[in-house]
Protein backbone atom coordinates (compact mmCIF):
# COMPACT_ATOMS: atom_id res chain seq x y z
CA UNK A 1 0.00 0.00 0.00
CA UNK A 2 1.35 3.62 -1.26
CA UNK A 3 1.83 5.94 2.09
CA UNK A 4 0.12 9.12 2.22
CA UNK A 5 2.96 11.26 1.55
CA UNK A 6 3.71 9.31 -1.93
CA UNK A 7 0.00 9.46 -2.32
CA UNK A 8 0.20 13.43 -1.60
CA UNK A 9 3.01 13.64 -3.99
CA UNK A 10 0.42 12.22 -6.42
CA UNK A 11 -2.17 14.28 -6.56
CA UNK A 12 -0.73 17.64 -6.18
CA UNK A 13 0.73 17.94 -9.06
CA UNK A 14 -2.72 16.55 -11.16
CA UNK A 15 -4.07 18.77 -9.40
CA UNK A 16 -1.77 21.82 -10.30
CA UNK A 17 -1.79 19.94 -13.99
CA UNK A 18 -5.75 20.24 -14.22
CA UNK A 19 -5.67 24.39 -13.12
CA UNK A 20 -3.75 24.71 -16.17
CA UNK A 21 -5.55 22.09 -18.68
CA UNK A 22 -9.32 23.36 -17.62
CA UNK A 23 -9.54 26.78 -18.49
CA UNK A 24 -7.55 26.54 -22.24
CA UNK A 25 -10.20 23.68 -22.41
CA UNK A 26 -13.51 25.87 -21.46
CA UNK A 27 -11.62 29.02 -23.72
CA UNK A 28 -10.76 26.67 -26.81
CA UNK A 29 -11.46 28.28 -30.16
CA UNK A 30 -12.83 27.50 -33.05
CA UNK A 31 -10.71 28.80 -36.13
CA UNK A 32 -12.03 29.17 -40.23
CA UNK A 33 -10.21 29.44 -42.99
CA UNK A 34 -11.35 31.99 -45.15
CA UNK A 35 -9.82 32.47 -48.84
CA UNK A 36 -10.16 35.37 -51.11
CA UNK A 37 -8.50 36.31 -54.19
CA UNK A 38 -7.93 39.85 -53.74
CA UNK A 39 -4.24 41.60 -52.74
CA UNK A 40 -4.20 42.99 -49.28
CA UNK A 41 -3.92 46.14 -50.55
CA UNK A 42 -7.14 46.22 -51.88
CA UNK A 43 -10.34 47.71 -49.62
CA UNK A 44 -11.91 44.47 -50.26
CA UNK A 45 -9.27 43.23 -47.75
CA UNK A 46 -9.36 45.40 -45.16
CA UNK A 47 -13.39 44.79 -45.30
CA UNK A 48 -12.75 41.14 -44.38
CA UNK A 49 -10.16 41.54 -42.04
CA UNK A 50 -12.73 44.01 -39.99
CA UNK A 51 -15.38 41.14 -40.63
CA UNK A 52 -12.78 39.02 -38.69
CA UNK A 53 -12.10 41.33 -36.20
CA UNK A 54 -15.41 41.74 -35.45
CA UNK A 55 -16.40 37.81 -35.92
CA UNK A 56 -13.80 37.35 -32.64
CA UNK A 57 -15.29 40.43 -30.75
CA UNK A 58 -18.66 39.14 -30.66
CA UNK A 59 -17.48 35.22 -30.14
CA UNK A 60 -15.89 36.87 -27.12
CA UNK A 61 -12.53 34.61 -29.11
CA UNK A 62 -14.62 31.61 -29.46
CA UNK A 63 -14.63 31.68 -33.14
CA UNK A 64 -11.84 32.90 -35.29
CA UNK A 65 -11.43 33.52 -38.79
CA UNK A 66 -8.20 33.07 -40.47
CA UNK A 67 -7.71 35.58 -43.92
CA UNK A 68 -5.72 33.62 -46.23
CA UNK A 69 -5.47 37.18 -49.13
CA UNK A 70 -4.35 37.30 -52.45
CA UNK A 71 -5.27 33.25 -53.23
CA UNK A 72 -2.80 32.10 -50.68
CA UNK A 73 -4.24 28.92 -49.92
CA UNK A 74 -2.96 28.06 -53.74
CA UNK A 75 -6.54 27.61 -54.51
CA UNK A 76 -7.82 28.61 -57.94
CA UNK A 77 -11.07 31.06 -58.57
CA UNK A 78 -12.69 29.10 -61.22
CA UNK A 79 -12.50 26.24 -58.74
CA UNK A 80 -14.01 27.85 -55.54
CA UNK A 81 -17.41 26.46 -55.70
CA UNK A 82 -16.55 22.71 -55.93
CA UNK A 83 -13.98 23.53 -52.96
CA UNK A 84 -16.28 24.67 -50.99
CA UNK A 85 -19.44 22.29 -51.82
CA UNK A 86 -16.48 19.61 -50.59
CA UNK A 87 -15.49 21.41 -47.50
CA UNK A 88 -12.01 21.63 -48.52
CA UNK A 89 -12.15 25.29 -47.38
CA UNK A 90 -14.43 26.88 -44.86
CA UNK A 91 -15.23 30.32 -46.04
CA UNK A 92 -14.61 32.10 -49.42
CA UNK A 93 -15.20 35.38 -50.59
CA UNK A 94 -17.36 34.29 -53.89
CA UNK A 95 -17.77 36.86 -56.77
CA UNK A 96 -20.25 35.53 -59.55
CA UNK A 97 -18.76 36.44 -62.70
CA UNK A 98 -15.35 34.09 -62.08
CA UNK A 99 -17.72 30.68 -62.41
CA UNK A 100 -18.73 30.78 -65.93
CA UNK A 101 -17.77 26.80 -66.13
CA UNK A 102 -19.79 25.78 -63.26
CA UNK A 103 -22.37 28.03 -62.74
CA UNK A 104 -22.66 29.88 -65.99
CA UNK A 105 -26.25 31.44 -65.06
CA UNK A 106 -23.98 33.68 -62.07
CA UNK A 107 -22.13 35.60 -64.91
CA UNK A 108 -25.67 36.70 -65.57
CA UNK A 109 -26.72 38.49 -63.43
CA UNK A 110 -25.47 42.07 -63.47
CA UNK A 111 -23.63 43.43 -66.17
CA UNK A 112 -22.22 47.06 -67.65
CA UNK A 113 -24.64 49.29 -69.00
CA UNK A 114 -27.05 47.71 -67.08
CA UNK A 115 -27.43 51.64 -64.97
CA UNK A 116 -26.99 55.15 -65.71
CA UNK A 117 -27.53 56.22 -62.31
CA UNK A 118 -25.61 55.44 -59.31
CA UNK A 119 -28.53 55.45 -56.98
CA UNK A 120 -30.52 52.82 -59.67
CA UNK A 121 -27.62 50.24 -57.93
CA UNK A 122 -28.77 50.10 -54.31
CA UNK A 123 -32.74 49.94 -55.67
CA UNK A 124 -31.38 46.42 -57.56
CA UNK A 125 -29.11 45.24 -55.21
CA UNK A 126 -31.93 43.05 -53.14
CA UNK A 127 -32.17 41.65 -56.53
CA UNK A 128 -28.96 40.78 -56.96
CA UNK A 129 -28.33 39.65 -53.10
CA UNK A 130 -31.25 37.34 -53.63
CA UNK A 131 -30.20 35.53 -56.69
CA UNK A 132 -26.49 34.95 -55.54
CA UNK A 133 -27.75 33.70 -52.23
CA UNK A 134 -30.27 30.86 -54.05
CA UNK A 135 -27.59 29.84 -56.72
CA UNK A 136 -24.78 29.35 -54.43
CA UNK A 137 -27.27 27.65 -51.87
CA UNK A 138 -27.22 25.42 -55.25
CA UNK A 139 -24.06 24.13 -54.48
CA UNK A 140 -24.21 24.04 -50.88
CA UNK A 141 -22.52 27.06 -50.14
CA UNK A 142 -24.37 29.24 -47.19
CA UNK A 143 -24.15 32.94 -47.54
CA UNK A 144 -24.05 35.61 -44.70
CA UNK A 145 -23.13 38.83 -46.06
CA UNK A 146 -20.55 40.25 -48.13
CA UNK A 147 -19.33 43.32 -49.79
CA UNK A 148 -20.92 45.67 -51.56
CA UNK A 149 -18.93 47.50 -54.20
CA UNK A 150 -18.42 51.32 -54.53
CA UNK A 151 -19.91 52.52 -57.59
CA UNK A 152 -17.55 54.16 -58.87
CA UNK A 153 -17.48 56.05 -62.58
CA UNK A 154 -16.35 54.30 -65.61
CA UNK A 155 -14.89 56.31 -68.33
CA UNK A 156 -12.92 56.44 -71.64
CA UNK A 157 -8.99 57.00 -70.88
CA UNK A 158 -7.38 57.94 -74.03
CA UNK A 159 -3.95 58.94 -75.50
CA UNK A 160 -6.02 61.74 -77.43
CA UNK A 161 -9.18 63.81 -77.17
CA UNK A 162 -11.91 61.63 -77.61
CA UNK A 163 -15.52 61.31 -75.78
CA UNK A 164 -17.67 60.08 -78.57
CA UNK A 165 -18.71 56.71 -79.48
CA UNK A 166 -18.05 57.93 -83.11
CA UNK A 167 -14.40 59.03 -82.35
CA UNK A 168 -13.77 55.60 -81.12
CA UNK A 169 -14.97 53.61 -83.89
CA UNK A 170 -11.41 54.33 -85.14
CA UNK A 171 -9.61 53.36 -81.99
CA UNK A 172 -8.99 50.15 -80.04
CA UNK A 173 -10.00 49.98 -76.56
CA UNK A 174 -9.53 47.62 -73.86
CA UNK A 175 -12.38 46.50 -72.08
CA UNK A 176 -12.18 44.47 -68.98
CA UNK A 177 -14.72 41.32 -70.06
CA UNK A 178 -16.27 39.14 -72.90
CA UNK A 179 -19.96 41.48 -72.75
CA UNK A 180 -17.91 44.61 -73.41
CA UNK A 181 -16.12 43.25 -76.46
CA UNK A 182 -19.50 42.13 -77.61
CA UNK A 183 -21.15 45.36 -76.83
CA UNK A 184 -18.74 47.65 -78.57
CA UNK A 185 -18.44 45.56 -81.54
CA UNK A 186 -22.36 46.10 -81.73
CA UNK A 187 -21.08 49.55 -82.14
CA UNK A 188 -18.47 48.90 -84.65
CA UNK A 189 -15.44 49.94 -81.97
CA UNK A 190 -12.63 47.37 -82.12
CA UNK A 191 -12.17 46.18 -77.91
CA UNK A 192 -9.76 43.59 -76.91
CA UNK A 193 -9.63 42.15 -73.42
CA UNK A 194 -6.56 43.07 -71.31
CA UNK A 195 -5.93 41.60 -67.89
CA UNK A 196 -5.25 45.09 -65.53
CA UNK A 197 -1.51 44.05 -65.01
CA UNK A 198 -1.22 44.34 -68.68
CA UNK A 199 -3.12 47.01 -69.06
CA UNK A 200 -0.23 49.89 -68.80
CA UNK A 201 2.26 48.34 -71.08
CA UNK A 202 -0.79 47.94 -74.03
CA UNK A 203 -1.28 51.52 -73.54
CA UNK A 204 2.18 52.82 -73.44
CA UNK A 205 3.58 50.79 -76.55
CA UNK A 206 -0.01 51.55 -78.73
CA UNK A 207 -1.64 48.19 -78.92
CA UNK A 208 -4.51 50.19 -77.86
CA UNK A 209 -5.68 53.54 -77.78
CA UNK A 210 -7.93 53.79 -74.83
CA UNK A 211 -8.57 51.79 -72.06
CA UNK A 212 -12.65 51.61 -70.99
CA UNK A 213 -12.08 51.60 -66.56
CA UNK A 214 -12.79 52.50 -63.28
CA UNK A 215 -12.26 55.93 -63.37
CA UNK A 216 -12.22 56.73 -59.58
CA UNK A 217 -9.55 54.38 -59.02
CA UNK A 218 -7.44 54.84 -62.11
CA UNK A 219 -4.43 56.28 -60.44
CA UNK A 220 -3.89 53.11 -58.26
CA UNK A 221 -2.38 52.05 -61.96
CA UNK A 222 -1.20 54.93 -63.27
CA UNK A 223 -3.20 55.04 -66.03
CA UNK A 224 -2.19 59.11 -65.73
CA UNK A 225 1.20 58.51 -66.99
CA UNK A 226 -0.07 56.46 -70.26
CA UNK A 227 -3.41 58.64 -70.99
CA UNK A 228 -3.58 62.29 -71.15
CA UNK A 229 -7.43 62.38 -71.65
CA UNK A 230 -10.46 60.87 -69.69
CA UNK A 231 -14.41 61.15 -70.70
CA UNK A 232 -16.95 59.75 -68.55
CA UNK A 233 -19.75 57.42 -69.58
CA UNK A 234 -21.40 55.75 -67.46
CA UNK A 235 -21.51 54.46 -63.69
CA UNK A 236 -19.92 50.84 -62.80
CA UNK A 237 -22.58 48.30 -62.06
CA UNK A 238 -20.58 47.01 -59.02
CA UNK A 239 -21.26 43.06 -58.61
CA UNK A 240 -21.21 42.55 -54.78
CA UNK A 241 -18.52 39.91 -52.84
CA UNK A 242 -20.33 37.50 -51.00
CA UNK A 243 -19.26 35.81 -47.94
CA UNK A 244 -19.74 31.96 -48.38
CA UNK A 245 -19.78 29.51 -45.81
CA UNK A 246 -19.21 25.08 -46.64
CA UNK A 247 -22.51 23.63 -45.44
CA UNK A 248 -20.54 20.89 -44.27
CA UNK A 249 -18.36 23.77 -42.08
CA UNK A 250 -22.36 25.38 -41.58
CA UNK A 251 -23.46 22.37 -39.79
CA UNK A 252 -20.64 21.62 -37.40
CA UNK A 253 -20.69 25.06 -35.86
CA UNK A 254 -23.34 25.45 -32.84
CA UNK A 255 -26.08 28.05 -33.11
CA UNK A 256 -24.36 30.59 -31.24
CA UNK A 257 -21.34 30.84 -33.73
CA UNK A 258 -23.88 30.82 -36.83
CA UNK A 259 -25.35 33.76 -35.51
CA UNK A 260 -22.14 35.56 -34.48
CA UNK A 261 -21.38 35.12 -38.43
CA UNK A 262 -24.85 36.10 -39.49
CA UNK A 263 -24.22 39.00 -37.60
CA UNK A 264 -20.64 39.92 -38.62
CA UNK A 265 -21.58 39.41 -42.39
CA UNK A 266 -24.79 41.77 -42.30
CA UNK A 267 -22.81 44.42 -40.60
CA UNK A 268 -20.00 43.90 -43.34
CA UNK A 269 -22.57 44.30 -45.95
CA UNK A 270 -24.38 47.28 -44.63
CA UNK A 271 -21.71 49.35 -44.02
CA UNK A 272 -20.45 49.10 -47.20
CA UNK A 273 -23.80 49.46 -48.52
CA UNK A 274 -24.03 52.95 -46.88
CA UNK A 275 -21.01 53.68 -48.58
CA UNK A 276 -21.46 52.33 -52.30
CA UNK A 277 -22.62 55.36 -53.57
CA UNK A 278 -20.55 58.58 -52.92
CA UNK A 279 -20.50 61.61 -55.01
CA UNK A 280 -18.30 63.72 -52.46
CA UNK A 281 -15.92 60.63 -53.38
CA UNK A 282 -16.23 60.59 -57.48
CA UNK A 283 -15.72 64.56 -57.56
CA UNK A 284 -12.48 63.90 -54.58
CA UNK A 285 -11.02 61.16 -56.86
CA UNK A 286 -11.47 63.49 -60.46
CA UNK A 287 -10.16 66.73 -59.17
CA UNK A 288 -6.95 64.27 -57.94
CA UNK A 289 -6.75 63.01 -61.21
CA UNK A 290 -7.01 67.08 -62.71
CA UNK A 291 -4.37 67.57 -60.48
CA UNK A 292 -2.04 64.59 -62.08
CA UNK A 293 -1.94 66.37 -65.05
CA UNK A 294 -5.46 64.71 -66.95
CA UNK A 295 -7.44 66.61 -68.84
CA UNK A 296 -11.36 66.37 -68.01
CA UNK A 297 -13.21 66.14 -71.62
CA UNK A 298 -17.21 66.95 -71.29
CA UNK A 299 -18.89 63.30 -70.35
CA UNK A 300 -19.87 61.36 -73.45
CA UNK A 301 -23.69 62.76 -74.65
CA UNK A 302 -27.27 61.08 -73.74
CA UNK A 303 -27.16 59.71 -76.87
CA UNK A 304 -24.03 58.34 -77.07
CA UNK A 305 -24.90 56.63 -73.64
CA UNK A 306 -28.29 55.35 -74.26
CA UNK A 307 -26.51 53.79 -77.92
CA UNK A 308 -23.78 52.22 -75.74
CA UNK A 309 -26.69 51.16 -72.77
CA UNK A 310 -28.58 49.47 -75.66
CA UNK A 311 -25.38 47.42 -77.10
CA UNK A 312 -24.39 46.51 -73.24
CA UNK A 313 -27.69 45.48 -72.58
CA UNK A 314 -28.17 42.91 -75.89
CA UNK A 315 -24.37 41.46 -75.36
CA UNK A 316 -26.17 40.63 -71.49
CA UNK A 317 -28.80 39.31 -73.08
CA UNK A 318 -26.72 36.79 -75.20
CA UNK A 319 -24.27 35.62 -72.13
CA UNK A 320 -27.70 34.87 -69.96
CA UNK A 321 -29.10 32.94 -72.98
CA UNK A 322 -26.19 30.97 -73.37
CA UNK A 323 -26.19 29.94 -70.12
CA UNK A 324 -29.99 28.35 -70.64
CA UNK A 325 -33.26 28.38 -68.65
CA UNK A 326 -31.59 29.89 -65.71
CA UNK A 327 -29.57 32.38 -67.37
CA UNK A 328 -32.68 33.48 -68.64
CA UNK A 329 -34.60 33.66 -65.86
CA UNK A 330 -32.50 35.70 -64.09
CA UNK A 331 -32.05 37.82 -66.69
CA UNK A 332 -35.39 38.76 -67.47
CA UNK A 333 -35.87 39.32 -63.14
CA UNK A 334 -33.06 41.63 -62.94
CA UNK A 335 -33.98 44.15 -66.13
CA UNK A 336 -37.74 43.76 -65.16
CA UNK A 337 -37.09 45.25 -61.82
CA UNK A 338 -34.00 48.04 -63.50
CA UNK A 339 -37.18 48.42 -66.17
CA UNK A 340 -39.08 49.83 -63.13
CA UNK A 341 -36.49 51.61 -61.31
CA UNK A 342 -36.49 53.83 -64.56
CA UNK A 343 -40.02 54.17 -65.10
Amino acid sequence: MLNRSYQAGLIVPAIVALTVVLPQLVHASTTLRFHSGYAESRPEAQHLNDFADYVDELSEGELKIDIFHAGSLGLSEPDILRVLQRGNVDMALLYGEYYTRDAPALAAVYAQGAITDPKQHLEVLPTIREIYEEGYGEWGIQTIGGIVSPVFSVGLHCKEPINSLEQLETRAVRVWSSQLVDAFGRLGISAEVIPQNDMYMALQTGVVDCAYYLSTVAETVSLHEVTEYEAYLHPWAAVPAMFGVSQQTWEQLSDEHRQVLNKAGEYIWEKTRDTAVDPEREQVARARRESLGVTMLDDFSDKDVERFQEAAMDAWQRIAERAGEDGIRIYTTVTQHLQEIHD
